[in-house]
């Protein structure tokens, strides 16, 4: 009976309807929760940062692609995109950088439970967690929306689920039949991920706990009209 609710969330997640209000972003928690970006560990994080890239003028550098992980539609890019300005290289099994005390084993071998304990055993540290970097109040909403049972694996596929409801929060369905501007569902995404840049070039939470944009406007910007041109 679980695997057969499990596997219909999974298939049904990208058709759930937006819930603006139903889901809390907690400003505090994020705050708290988040760290400069430091390429997630990375030596040389200034090469998988483009806004010191900028900087420092160092145009020929190596940085991480945009992987079709999960697919090649347009979607699935923009969740790439989403994963670049959030977790860097390890993706789905990312934690973050300020993390004193990991995972145990790595997120996607662990159930929703075991994080929520992991969470819950480690106060006082930053805890966001997998590609899209859920933090834990956005996390346990995420996991009651999904109505997934704490036994359920953390896995690529869940993440994905999870990050769909976000996006539909952003107003993705808005935004695909034209109800809704580029400009806007840009800075709605912004709204939910510090990575990403608003319309001022700065990430909606700049300047709190060591928040900024991760990605340039421009960048952003051309990525969404490559992947959403009409």
């Amino acid at each position: 009976m679980i695997r057969r609710a499990f596997i219909a969330a999974l298939m049904s997640a990208a058709a759930l309807p937006a819930h603006g209000q139903s889901a809390r972003y907690e400003l505090d928690n994020s705050l708290r929760e988040r760290a400069k970006w430091r390429s997630f560990g990375n030596k040389d994080w200034i090469t998988g940062d483009p806004v010191e890239r900028a900087r420092s003028g160092r145009t020929r550098v190596t940085t991480y692609e945009l992987t079709h992980v999960a697919g090649n539609t347009p979607v699935a890019r923009l969740k790439s995109l989403i994963a670049l300005a959030e977790a860097g290289p390890k993706g789905y099994d990312a934690v973050h950088v300020g993390a004193r005390t990991k995972t145990p084993k790595p997120p996607t071998q662990l159930s929703l439970g075991q994080i929520l304990a992991w969470i819950k055993r480690t106060p006082g540290q930053p805890h966001a967690i997998g590609r899209y970097q859920f933090i834990p109040s956005t996390l346990r909403v995420l996991i009651r929306r999904a109505g997934l049972p704490a036994n359920t694996r953390f896995s690529p596929q869940v993440q994905d689920v999870f990050a769909d409801l976000l996006l539909a929060d952003a107003g993705l369905q808005k935004f695909q039949s034209g109800h809704m501007s580029r400009k806007r569902f840009m800075n709605n995404l912004a709204k939910i991920w510090a990575g990403l840049p608003t319309s001022s070039g700065k990430s909606h939470y700049d300047g709190y706990a060591g928040n900024r944009a991760t990605l340039t406007r421009a960048y952003f910007d051309a990525r969404m009209r490559e992947f959403f041109p009409s």
